[in-house]
């Protein structure tokens, strides 16, 4: 799929993606917005999958691992046809399907409920693994944060990745910088990534997470990666494409108010309009 369009579905995903939190009132948009490019891109451009055909045994699996992100995940299923738009306004909700963390149960198109940090990662790891023993030929992506990295989980599953060589298994950090309570650097300091990646046994590929030709050319050297599993390093902006969220960790877990949201709708509208054009 062209730029121009996996923009467009990028911009549509984080507006459905802040409208949802501010309808519900709570939820987590700054992270949400960070990871959509590279989301977006898995979803249209990289994995098998099918939304007619959701459970077939030989798709692409993803795991959001830092599972607060469902804003993320559900705008994008919504968008590739999993489900119609309208029922993200389900979100969070007490008579709704669409719980606040990513839910595999009642949402179709989702492989693995997730919200515990750490635990997402472990979980395609243990999809991939079983991919390698069935000889099936499947692919298995997660998207992590910066912040959960500092779970000790995280850095045990990769063990496994390198151990069960598990070149089928494409992790992508999304490096934003910030999490809850402040810079990633200051709550628990994990640079240098790469090095540290590296040193567990993962090929490691360096992109800026907004850029699709990068995002597109790292999935490519991961499926062309043998024996080990690669770990795409995303740098990307917290709040991504609504100004006042951007970079501010206090947008990890906040609702806008309705002032905010009009301005955020405005912003993003604009984006969609000139794409569009």
């Amino acid at each position: 799929m062209d730029n121009k369009t996996l923009e467009l579905y990028a911009a549509k995903a984080r507006l459905h993606a802040v409208t949802m939190v501010y309808e519900a009132a709570s939820g987590h948009p700054g992270g949400s917005l960070s990871c959509l490019d590279a989301l977006t891109t898995l979803y249209f451009d990289e994995m098998n999958v099918d939304p007619a055909d959701e459970k077939n045994p030989g798709r692409d699996r993803f795991v959001m691992s830092k599972g607060h992100c469902s804003p993320a995940v559900y705008s994008v299923l919504a968008l590739r046809g999993f489900f119609p738009e309208e029922e993200l306004k389900m979100f969070r909700r007490i008579d709704g399907h669409m719980s606040g963390h990513v839910e595999m149960k009642h949402v179709p198109g989702v492989d693995m409920s997730t919200g515990s940090l750490g635990q997402g990662i472990s979980t395609a790891v243990g999809m991939a693994l079983a991919g390698k023993h069935s000889k099936a030929d499947y692919r298995v992506y997660a998207i992590l944060g910066d912040g959960e990295i500092a779970e000790g989980q995280v850095w045990e599953a990769f063990m496994a990745a390198a151990k069960y060589k598990l070149d089928n298994l494409c992790a992508i950090v999304d490096v934003n910088g910030l999490q809850i309570d402040g810079a990633t650097k200051d709550v628990m300091p994990t640079e240098p990534l790469d090095e540290k990646f590296k040193s567990f046994g993962a090929h490691v590929i360096t992109i800026n997470g907004h850029d699709f030709d990068a995002i597109k050319a790292a999935y490519a050297e991961a499926r062309a990666t043998k024996g080990q599993p690669t770990v795409i390093l995303a740098k990307t902006v917290k709040g991504r494409g609504v100004s006042y969220m951007e970079n501010q960790a206090g947008w990890h877990g906040k609702a806008p108010n309705a002032e905010q949201y009009a301005q955020a709708k405005v912003e993003l509208e604009a984006a969609i309009a000139a794409l569009e054009g």
